[in-house]
C-alpha cells in the first residue's frame, strides 16, 4: 500500500477536503500523513520521517506542496518530490486555464487529476505532454463523517476555557447545546417538516462590476467584443467559456495557431468570473424579489442589489462543516454551477447527504445520474424567472420534497469521497 501525503492549512475548503479523503485512505490500509502548511517547521520534520522512499505519493489540490514554497525546495531551487523521486498528484478544483506559471514549474514526476471532463479534454489538448490521473469529479460528505474526520462531534466546539466555566455558566450551556445540537444532526436525517431553513445556498458571490475594469481595459473596441462573449455564454451556458472564446477569436483571426490559443486561454479567467457571478446573482436575486426567502453563506452577498432584502438572509462566511450543519436544517439547497460543464458540484452531493432536496442547474455529466423531481429539482439557468413559483410549489408540498431528498439520498451513495478515493486508490497502486 502506498503512503499518502495530503495537505491542510491554507485554502479551508481544500483542507476539508483532504481530511475527508484521508478518514477514507486510512479505512483502505493507507498510512496517512497530513502535512499543515501552517506549521511547516513541525510538519517537515514528521513527514520526513514519515515518507518512505519509493512507496509514497503526494495527493494535494491546486498545487499545494508544490507551489515553490520555501519549506518543499533546496537551495539550487529543486522540489523535495523531486530530490526523493516522489510522485504528485494535483486535483485541479478550478480551470487549468488559471495555472499556467505553475504547470510549466510542475515537479518531474507530476499527474494531474481534473474534477471535469471538460478540464480534462483542456489538458489533452493544450499539454499533451503532462500525465494525467483518473477523472476524479469532487465528492460529498455526510454531516456525521465530516465530524469524525475533524474531532469529537460533541466536544470541537468547547474549549478548555468552557469546560472550567461548569454546567451553571450561560457560556457553558450555550456550547453544550450547540455541540448537542450538531451531534443529532450528524447521526440522523431531520425530516423536511422539522427544517428550520426553507431555501439554502452556500457559496461565495462578488458583484459582476469588480471585473469592468479588465474588461474595459483595452478600449471600446475590445470592451464589445468581451461583453458579446459573456453574452453568448449567459443565453447559451451549456457552453464551456474556452469554446466560446476560440469561436469568437477565429471569427477575428481566422489563422490563429493553436499556440496562440494556447496562450490566449490563461488571459481570459475574468470572463469565466464574470458569468459565473452573474448568473449566481441573477438566480438568488429572482428568488428573493418574488418572496422566496434566501439565506446565503459566504462573501460578499452584501455586493447583490436586490429589491426585497429582507428576503436575502445572509449569514456570511461560514467553515465547511458548518456549511453541512446548515444543509442538514434546510429544505432545499440551490446550486448553481461554476461554469463546469462536464462534471459536478461537490454543494449537490453535500446536499443530498444531508437529508435536503438538491435545486439546481444541470450539464452534460449531471444529464447522467440527476433526474428532474425523482432524486433532484432541476432548473434552467436562462429561465430564472420561473424559479420563485417553482420553489413556492415544492414548499408547499413536503411529502414531494421529502420523496425527492430520499431518492437524492440514496444516489449520493456512489459519489462520496469515500467512493473517489477508490477509484483514485485503484489507479495509485499501480503508478
Amino acid at each position: 500500500m502506498k503512503k499518502i501525503i495530503l495537505f491542510e492549512g491554507d485554502i479551508e475548503t481544500q483542507g476539508y477536503f483532504s481530511r475527508q479523503m484521508k478518514q477514507a485512505l486510512e479505512k483502505m490500509g493507507h498510512d496517512v500523513y497530513l502535512y499543515n502548511l501552517k506549521t511547516p517547521f513541525k510538519s517537515s520534520s514528521e513527514m520526513l520521517h514519515f515518507i518512505e522512499k519509493g512507496n509514497t505519493v503526494v495527493l494535494s489540490f491546486n498545487f499545494h506542496g508544490f507551489s515553490q514554497e520555501a519549506e518543499f525546495m533546496d537551495a539550487g531551487g529543486t522540489y523535495l518530490w523531486d530530490d526523493l523521486d516522489i510522485p504528485v498528484c494535483n486535483i485541479l478544483a478550478d480551470h487549468p486555464y488559471y495555472y499556467y506559471k505553475l504547470l510549466a514549474q510542475r515537479p518531474k514526476h507530476y499527474y494531474q487529476l481534473s474534477i471535469d471532463l471538460g478540464h480534462e479534454a483542456f489538458m489533452k489538448r493544450f499539454f499533451p505532454e503532462i500525465a494525467l490521473g483518473p477523472f476524479l469529479p469532487l465528492g460529498g460528505t455526510c454531516l456525521g463523517d465530516a465530524v469524525r474526520a475533524s474531532e469529537d462531534c460533541r466536544c470541537s466546539e468547547i474549549s478548555d476555557e468552557t469546560f472550567r466555566l461548569g454546567p451553571e455558566d450561560e457560556n457553558y450551556r450555550a456550547a453544550m447545546q450547540k455541540s448537542e445540537e450538531k451531534f443529532v444532526l450528524a447521526n440522523c436525517r431531520k425530516p423536511i417538516r422539522e427544517r428550520e431553513i426553507e431555501v439554502l445556498f452556500t457559496g461565495n458571490y462578488a458583484s459582476p462590476a469588480r471585473f469592468e475594469p479588465y474588461i474595459t481595459r483595452l478600449g471600446e473596441e475590445y470592451t464589445a467584443f468581451y461583453y458579446e462573449m459573456i453574452e453568448d455564454l449567459l443565453m447559451h451556458p451549456e457552453q464551456t467559456v474556452e469554446a466560446v472564446v476560440e469561436r469568437y477569436l477565429r471569427r477575428e483571426i481566422p489563422q490563429v495557431t493553436e499556440e496562440e490559443l494556447k496562450e490566449t486561454m490563461q488571459n481570459i479567467t475574468f470572463i469565466d468570473l464574470y458569468v459565473r457571478y452573474q448568473a449566481r446573482g441573477e438566480v438568488v436575486k429572482a428568488l428573493v424579489d418574488n418572496g422566496v426567502r434566501v439565506h446565503v453563506f459566504g462573501d460578499k452577498w452584501n455586493e447583490l442589489h436586490v429589491t426585497h432584502p429582507e428576503n436575502l438572509i445572509n449569514g456570511d462566511s461560514l467553515f465547511s462543516e458548518e456549511c453541512l450543519v446548515a444543509t442538514a436544517d434546510s429544505k432545499i439547497c440551490l446550486n448553481v454551477l461554476p461554469w463546469f460543464r462536464g462534471g459536478p458540484h461537490d454543494r449537490i452531493f453535500n446536499t443530498m447527504l444531508g437529508g435536503s432536496v438538491c435545486l439546481t442547474d444541470s450539464n452534460s455529466w449531471l444529464d447522467g445520474i440527476l433526474k428532474d423531481g425523482e432524486n433532484a429539482v432541476i432548473y434552467n439557468l436562462t429561465q430564472p424567472d420561473r424559479l420563485p413559483e417553482l420553489v413556492k410549489g415544492l414548499l408547499t408540498d413536503e411529502e414531494r420534497l421529502q420523496c425527492i431528498a430520499d431518492r437524492g439520498f440514496e444516489m449520493a451513495q456512489d459519489h462520496t469521497w469515500a467512493k473517489r478515493m477508490e477509484v483514485f486508490h485503484a489507479w495509485v497502486e499501480g503508478i
